[in-house]
């Protein structure tokens, strides 16, 4: 007998580091991304490549229900929003700034959710048009969310750090279903001007913005500086942002497909 059809899952796109292996350009993503995504989110999770000529808006828009941006060791480059380097050895990712940054605008309008971790985060916001801080630790006031000792097991980077205070209203008081929360935030950037267009959906106690929407998207738009990735198997937060995130993907999956058959029918 013929097997039953099953619809596929949502396809998610996420987005990767340009990195040099064996003397080989390298396109990396971290596996915690991809065990979200397929796990919790519920989607077929594919890396996207950190190649400005490879990728394109309208290719995205058509063929991915979702985009996840990630995090990396890498950081935005400070002249894509008119500010120095702090130090010559911090570490820069210009390919993956190239492939990524025009592209988000675009995927935003389309209303095709998006998820934004860490170094996402501040790639949406310069996006936006807002700035960082290129070293959040040296400020007068802040608290230091750096990672802290590398001699640590690396799973024990991924500790929750700090407080949260959740915006109420908002996207991510929806999902959360609490107003104050422990994160794993660990960045060496943070958020100096808040991009236009752009909503704060939570902040640290030193005032540092932890979390935001894009105020007038019409699809999930959610950016987050903390690791939710690397947390799903034991925060509640974390799995409700990537279920979330899974949902509205479905939601893009069943809307591409109903398009896809009028057009072929």
């Amino acid at each position: 007998m013929p097997r039953p059809f099953a619809a596929p899952r949502a396809v998610v796109a996420i987005s990767t580091d340009r990195v040099e292996r064996e003397g080989h350009a390298t396109h990396a993503g971290f596996h915690g991304y991809v065990h979200a995504v397929s796990a919790v989110a519920g989607a077929l999770p594919l890396l996207l490549p950190s190649d400005a000529q490879a990728l394109d808006a309208d290719t995205l828009i058509a063929s991915v229900d979702g985009v996840l941006l990630t995090g990396s060791p890498s950081n935005v480059d400070p002249a894509r929003y008119d500010a120095p380097r702090p130090h010559a050895a911090m570490t820069l990712d210009p390919a993956r700034d190239a492939a990524i940054l025009p592209l988000l605008a675009r995927l935003v309008e389309a209303g095709v959710p998006l998820l934004a971790v860490c170094r996402g985060f501040q790639e949406l916001n310069v996006a936006f048009g807002g700035t960082l801080h290129p070293a959040v630790h040296t400020l007068p006031g802040r608290l230091d969310h750096r990672e802290g000792d590398h001699d640590r097991p690396v799973e024990r980077w991924y500790d929750d750090s700090h407080a949260l205070r959740i915006v109420p209203g908002g996207r991510l008081a929806q999902l959360a279903g609490c107003e104050a929360v422990q994160v794993n935030s660990l960045h060496h950037q943070g958020i100096d001007r808040l991009g236009a267009g752009l909503r704060i959906e939570a902040v640290a106690p030193d005032g540092l913005v932890e979390a935001f929407s894009v105020a007038d998207a019409p699809g999930f738009t959610l950016a987050v500086q903390w690791h939710p990735e690397m947390r799903v198997d034991d925060s509640p937060l974390a799995r409700a942002l990537f279920s979330g995130f899974g949902q509205a993907c479905l939601a893009r999956r069943d809307e591409r497909l109903r398009s896809l058959s009028n057009r072929t029918s």
